[in-house]
Parts: structure tokens; sequence; C-alpha cells
């Protein structure tokens, strides 16, 4: 946990045009989670993130995009939306 927070300080006064994330929620407590989604709100650059945190992704993203069957494909509709689809889909 420790470490991933010192990791994103970094990141933001680098201030970068891009961040990459891949699962970055993973070993951080609550609070450090809430952190990061404040900062991914106020990053003024783009983010790709593969996550499975619901909460993440509710709380910090504008836009989905699915990887499904070799595809990438953007989602019009919230987390949520497509928590029902894939529900009604099984």
């Amino acid at each position: 946990g420790q470490k991933s927070r010192v990791a994103f300080a970094k990141i933001t006064f680098k201030k970068p045009h891009i961040i990459l994330l891949d699962e970055p929620s993973n070993h951080l407590d609550l609070d450090a989670v809430e952190a990061l989604i404040q900062g991914l709100v106020l990053f003024q650059g783009g983010i790709l993130m593969v996550s499975h945190d619901e909460h993440l992704i509710s709380g910090s993203v504008d836009e989905l995009w699915v990887v499904s069957e070799g595809r990438v494909n953007p989602f019009h509709g919230t987390f949520q939306d497509y928590k029902k689809l894939l529900q009604s889909s099984s």
C-alpha cells in the first residue's frame, strides 16, 4: 500500500499526458482508494485503466471500454448498466 502511494505521488509531480494503470487499487486500503479516485478525477490528461474494482471505476471514469472476444469497444452507459447487461446475458 505505501509503495503504491509513493508511486502515485511521483506520477502527479511529473505531470504526464497519459497514465496507464493496471489494477491500481490492489493492495490499497479504503482511504488510499478514495485518494486515488480524487486524484484521477482531478487529472488533466488521459487515463487507461484496467480494473475490476467497481467503486474505483464508478468514481473515477467518464468512459467505459469493454474488452471482449479480442475486441475493444466503447460501452455507452454506466458501470451499473454494464453489470445489468452481463446479468441479463447469462
